[in-house]
């Protein structure tokens, strides 16, 4: 199965990675067919995992990557790495200032962004939705990279880049949840709340052909492109998913959490390289 996949085509190969994050996504926001309550803590627990799987994996899958890649030492080296690394995240700042947006887990009043009239739950999606650009982006990347190599430029293997897929994979998981709990709480079907839990993650695989294809067009870019896709991770991170998950009093569990999935994805990194 695993040698099939290395025969595919870098493209088609970072299409079936985003639909396996999505349909992790997907999994996760299934939970609301077996509860309509959400255990906070537990939700917070898993967020915390999520933003150390992002950390880890925005640094270990892409951003050192992007240095090693530039092919010199000193400022010509990390020159690529910050300009694409600073550029991910003011691209994810303008979303989040031009978009409506609600994050999970926070009143409807204190939704950002334009002022709009929009429901809960399609501002809840929107929010999720920005989340998972950068990680489809990076998934795109890393197999563009993997095609890249095989062209002639010392980089990426395909081990690296399936470790990046399973851990955006396991961070999914809580974030499918994480919005359709609390809709199907404020008196949404199952159906429905499933339906918006899960087309958050529709974006990851768009984003993955698009990351792909671009670097294998344009193989300069893929330095800036690894970077532009940590940027937007970190940024994410920073701004929603950290904060998210210390709102409601569980820092300790949160925190210990973040180590956990650093480490694990860190672990999946070296194993799989």
């Amino acid at each position: 199965m695993l040698a099939y996949f290395a025969g595919l085509h870098p493209v088609l190969q970072a299409l079936l990675a985003g639909l396996f994050t999505w349909s992790m996504t997907a999994l996760g926001a299934g939970g609301v067919f077996l509860s309509r309550e959400m255990n906070r803590r537990r939700l917070d627990g898993m967020l915390g995992f999520a933003a150390g799987v992002m950390i880890a994996a925005s640094f270990w899958s892409l951003l050192l990557p992007a240095v090693e890649l530039s092919g010199s030492t000193g400022l010509a080296a990390c020159t690529p790495a910050a300009v694409g690394f600073i550029a991910g995240g003011v691209f994810l700042r303008g979303l989040d200032t031009l978009l409506p947006h609600l994050h999970p887990g926070y009143p409807l009043q204190e939704a950002e962004g334009p002022r709009s009239s929009l429901h809960r739950a399609t501002l809840l999606v929107i929010a999720i939705t920005m989340h998972n650009i950068p990680e489809g982006l990076a998934i795109g990347v890393a197999f563009g990279a993997v095609g890249a190599a095989a062209g002639g430029l010392p980089y990426e293997t395909l081990g690296a880049a399936l470790a990046l897929t399973v851990g955006i994979g396991l961070q999914n998981f809580p974030e499918g949840f994480a919005v359709s709990a609390p809709l199907a709480g404020e008196g949404y079907s199952r159906v429905g709340s499933f339906w918006y839990g899960q087309l958050s993650a529709v974006v990851e695989p768009v984003a993955a052909v698009f990351g792909a294809a671009l670097v294998l067009i344009v193989q300069p870019l893929l330095p800036y492109a690894l970077a532009f896709a940590a940027g937007a991770m970190i940024f994410v991170v920073g701004e929603e998913v950290i904060p998210e998950s210390q709102r409601h009093g569980h820092t300790d569990l949160a925190t210990m959490s973040l180590l956990v999935g650093f480490v694990t994805m860190m672990v999946l990194d070296v194993t799989f390289s």
